[in-house]
């Protein structure tokens, strides 16, 4: 079946359509998105201005286009922390789904957690063990943890990239002394949750999902998207701690020319580094691996499970009945 995934993220508004069956690996068939910070749409009471919801509502009615001329069979359309966490969300929500039809979810900081989590669960499978998953947004940054399909523990806290260039580094390039107190905030906003996942014991697998920490893997040396998602890429922390010093004296057009930094995040990639910074410092880790899966993926792989449990038990369709029972 072709399954769309409408991704109304801080950053970015994204429809990524799949063609997967119950059992296999989703395969991307086609994209359409745009850079849309719904955070730089905030007014001075937190509320999504006029033009941002303009912005929204033109691109929710394009992805809805376009799901249908590429016969999209089902449609998952969810909104995180940018809608979550504005004053006017639930207007802007009733507003989308008058003028599109369309009906976005709006997903809790700790079930955008526990998504992502799944997804990288899926990803490395039951010979990971324990695993902590770290996810850095736009709005929001998402903690989650276990043994399990779905994790012991996961939370969110407000330490999106994109939030914290906004509120904490106005200036471009940034003064140290705006440096200084972004990073003491983002440390006393970490402890207490990180304290509370300590309780769990140690993770055997640490993984970092989205674009922040592709992009930081990437300028310390990880392998470029080109080379596929199986390619290994891990980001450690001594590489990450030379780069976050180097990042602070460097201009947003500067971080442009960085392997794998788009216009999209080199303002705040920043703010991500130091988030990823404190992260790994404060749970003791010295490495950890860049999963290609996130948020998306695993509400496709849960959609799809719900699929095989709600239908009948049989093999998919290009396998017979005959070659199973041959092969068993």
């Amino acid at each position: 079946m072709r399954l769309g995934v409408l991704d109304i993220g801080s950053n970015t508004v994204h429809l990524l359509l799949v063609d997967a069956h119950p059992g296999g690996q989703p395969v991307p068939f086609a994209s359409h998105k745009r850079p849309l910070s719904l955070v730089q749409y905030l007014d001075q009471d937190g509320a999504i201005t006029e033009t941002g919801q303009h912005e929204l509502v033109e691109f929710v009615q394009e992805a809805k286009v376009f799901a249908a001329q590429h016969s999209a069979e089902d449609l998952l359309a969810f909104c995180t922390s940018a809608i979550r966490e504005a004053s006017n969300g639930e207007s802007v929500l009733e507003r989308v789904r008058t003028e599109t039809s369309i009906q976005l979810r709006e997903l809790t900081g700790p079930e955008e957690a526990a998504m992502t989590f799944f997804a990288v669960r899926r990803w490395y499978g039951w010979g990971a063990g324990t695993v902590l998953d770290l996810d850095i947004g736009g709005g929001s940054f998402e903690l989650a943890m276990g043994a399990d399909e779905l994790p012991s523990k996961a939370v969110s806290v407000p330490l999106g990239a994109g939030r914290l260039t906004r509120d904490w580094l106005p200036e471009d390039p940034p003064t140290a002394k705006s440096v200084k107190e972004l990073r003491k905030y983002i440390r006393s906003t970490l402890k207490a949750p990180i304290k509370e996942f300590s309780q769990l014991g140690t993770p055997n697998l640490v993984v970092g999902t989205s674009k922040t920490f592709r992009s930081l893997a990437r300028i310390t040396g990880a392998a470029p998207s080109a080379m596929g998602p199986f390619a290994r890429r891990e980001l450690h922390a001594v590489d990450l701690g030379l780069w976050t010093q180097r990042l602070t004296a460097m201009s947003a057009a500067d971080r442009l020319h960085l392997p794998g930094v788009s216009a999209a995040r080199a303002l705040q990639l920043l703010a991500g580094a130091l988030v990823a910074e404190a992260a790994l410092e404060l749970f003791k880790v010295s490495t950890l691996q860049i999963c290609p899966w996130a948020l998306r993926e695993g509400l496709i792989l849960r959609r799809l499970d719900q699929l095989v449990f709600d239908g009948p038990l049989q093999p998919p369709r290009h396998v017979s009945a005959r070659t199973v029972a041959e092969g068993s």
